[in-house]
Order: structure tokens, then sequence, then C-alpha cells
């Protein structure tokens, strides 16, 4: 039965809690923003990196589980440990990235987009139009096998057919001295499935579709993507683009970061998933923040993951253990809830749910716009005589004040 005056939300909603700074936002989102208002379910999950020590990943592992039970999550951001987060935290190891682990149980598509606002203008001068990141969120070194090398010796890549077959094998280098290695894979079936998610959405959002890896020097990897890719638009796409009055572009990685610096924006731009990782920190800082992102997995198996595409604001929340102030932008956070309950209330037919995710990005735009802004984005935006600097949960409350008076 639903609480008087709040919306329902009818199927569970997964959620993925996360670490530092993000941690202590995440929190503040969802007391201020999203529970005075709905009546909802949430399966929580907690991938604070000490939590995902003491149960072996395990935790991160039923959350993805829970993804694919209920279809749509929201993720806070986490920490991947490298060596002094393991001794910071006493953790058994440096485990993996949580991101990674997801992404390759429920595979899909990454796409990421850049939160405008009227008074932050890119630092990219011909960027008219927001430039949309579709990152293939499989494979490559986020699952990848890695080894010290000791010494002197031959390392090899070697593949063993299951039904019987002499092995196929690669000498990857023979050592005269102590090195490093890594392996890592793709499967065609995931790239096919990443070129349809691209395809799929650049025609919906009715956008040209750019695609680019290196494989003039990755001329099996790298081939394969260009390959799948023209092979996908040839057959199915051509004429649905031509009709739309949108194009396929591929290019190198290089010439396309050439050309996208130069562009006016506006494309979809393909990628593989490390180049998507990096790129689309590039994209969101050039227009302003890596807090200014919003971030979806689309499965092609129907799961959507909603998360922030930023890390865990670490300097920030040492301060806030200190008892100082911070100025930290939790937009990320608030657009990642909102595109969670957006899907979640398309799924379940519940237009309400949509209603107020709207609501609730249109009060977060507005308040940046009316001047009120943390100290990330008061640097960068309009001089204007209303703009002020506010403190982390000022910025939230003001946000919770706008959304208020939109659902009065």
């Amino acid at each position: 039965m639903a609480k008087p005056g709040r919306i329902t939300v009818k199927t569970p909603l997964v959620e993925m809690d996360g670490d530092e700074m993000t941690r202590i936002m995440w929190k503040m989102v969802k007391d201020k923003l999203l529970l005075p208002h709905l009546d909802i379910t949430l399966d929580y999950y907690d991938l604070h990196v000490k939590h995902r020590d003491d149960t072996d990943d395990q935790v991160t592992v039923d959350a993805a589980r829970a993804i694919m039970k209920y279809g749509v999550g929201v993720k806070c951001a986490t920490i991947t440990p490298n060596e002094d987060r393991v001794r910071e935290y006493s953790l058994k190891k440096a485990w993996r990235s949580p991101n990674g682990t997801i992404r390759a149980m429920l595979d899909g598509t990454v796409f990421r987009k850049p939160i405008l606002v009227s008074n932050i203008h890119p630092v990219v001068s011909s960027w008219k139009k927001p430039i949309t990141i579709g990152r293939h969120a499989y494979g490559d070194v986020y699952n990848n096998t890695e080894m010290e090398i000791p010494g002197r010796g031959m390392a090899e890549i070697v593949f063993t057919p299951t039904d019987g077959g002499e092995p196929l094998r690669k000498t990857i280098m023979e050592f005269s001295g102590p090195g490093i290695c890594q392996g890592i894979h793709n499967t065609d079936e995931s790239i096919r499935s990443f070129a349809r998610a691209c395809f799929t959405f650049a025609l919906d959002q009715k956008i040209d579709l750019w695609f680019s890896t290196k494989d003039t020097i990755s001329k099996i990897y790298d081939a394969r993507f260009r390959e799948i890719f023209a092979t996908e638009y040839e057959e199915s796409w051509r004429d649905k683009f031509a009709k739309a009055g949108i194009e396929y572009f591929f290019t190198l990685i290089d010439d396309a970061v050439a050309r996208i610096i130069k562009s006016e924006g506006g494309m979809l731009w393909a990628l593989k998933n490390y180049d998507g990782d990096v790129m689309s920190d590039m994209i969101a800082s050039a227009n302003g923040s890596l807090a200014m992102m919003t971030s979806v997995l689309v499965s092609p198996r129907g799961y959507f993951e909603y998360e922030a595409a930023h890390g865990t604001v670490q300097k920030h929340y040492y301060k806030h253990l200190k008892g100082e102030e911070t100025s930290s932008n939790s937009m990320a956070l608030i657009f990642a809830w909102s595109g969670a309950l957006c899907k979640r209330g398309e799924l379940d037919e519940t237009p309400a749910v949509v209603d107020f995710a709207r609501r609730l990005e249109e009060a977060a735009l507005e308040t940046v716009e009316a001047g009120v802004m943390t100290g990330d984005l008061l640097l960068i935006a309009e001089k204007r005589p209303e703009n002020r600097k506010v403190n982390t949960e000022q910025f939230i409350d003001a946000i919770a004040a706008r959304l208020s008076v939109k659902l009065a």
C-alpha cells in the first residue's frame, strides 16, 4: 500500500552503495531528494571496498545478479584498489574493478553524455552539441590476465581447442630479464551486440555514429571490431541511416580525436572499452566537470545499470573526515538516480515515476543555472552577480527546495 503523498515505484530498484565522499553524498541524495517523495523498495548491496574484501567480492557478483533479476540498477562510485589502497584499507588483495565485474556479467554498452547547463560552456569553443560516448563494456584490460615475468624465458599465447586438434600458439616475447605480460580478449558476439546497440542508439537519437580503433597497428584484434561494425552496417543499417539523414563514419582513433576537437559535436562516438573510459572523462572534463556526465550500461539482454561516471572524490572525503567543509558536486549521482527511476517507470508503465525523474533533473539543472553551485562549477561558470558557492549539503538542499516546489 502506498504511503500518503508519495509516488509508488512498483518494482524494486537495485541499489549499489559506494565509497568515500560519493558514499556521503549518495545518502544525502536518497534522504533529501528521493525518500521524501517515493514509496520505493531498494534491493541494497554495499560495494564499499572493505565489504567487498570481507565477502571476497561476492557482493559485487550478487549485485549484478540482482540487476538481472529486476532489470534496473543504480550504482555509486567505488574504489578499484591499487597497492596503496590495499594497505590503506588492510585488504586481502587488490580486487578487480567492480564496474568491470558487473559489466562482464551483464555485457552491453555504456553510453555517456555530458550534463549541459546554459551558464557553463565547453572549453572547446567549436562544440555546439553534446558528444555522446558509446563505450564497449566488455573485455580488454578490464577482464585481463596479467603476469610478472621473473627473468629469462619465453612468453606465449596459446589456444587449445576443446574439440581436439592442434593448439594454436604465438610467441609474445622472448624475455632476457624481468618484465610484465598481459592477455586480453573479446568475443564476436559481444562486439556484434556493441555494434547493434550503437547503431540503434544513433538511429533513435538521429545523430551520426563515429567508430574508431587502431586497426593499422592491431591488425587482428582492432581489425575484428572494424569488420563487424562494417558488416553490421551494410547488412542492417545503411538504408535506415540514409532515410534518417545520418551517417556512419569510421576512422583511426588518433584521427578521430583530432576531428572531434574541431567538430561541432552532436555525434555518438563508439569506442572500445579502455578508449571509451579515457575519452568519456575527456568529454566530461571539457564540458565542465567529471561530475557533469550521465552514464548507463545497456545490456542486449534487457538490463540497465546507471552510475556516476567519476571517482570517489578521495581528497574531499579526507577533508570530511577532519570535519572540514567540502563543496562536492553531486550532479552525476543525482542523474544516475533519475536515469534509473525513469527507466524503472518506463518498464513498469508508471508515468508518475517517469515524471518525478524528469522533475528531479529539471530542479538540479535550474539550481546551477540560478547560480547556486559547487566550487568546481563556480570556477568555470559565466561570471554573474547571482553566482555563489555552496557546500556539499547546501547544494543538495537547494535542489530539494526546487523539487518540492515542482511537485507541489
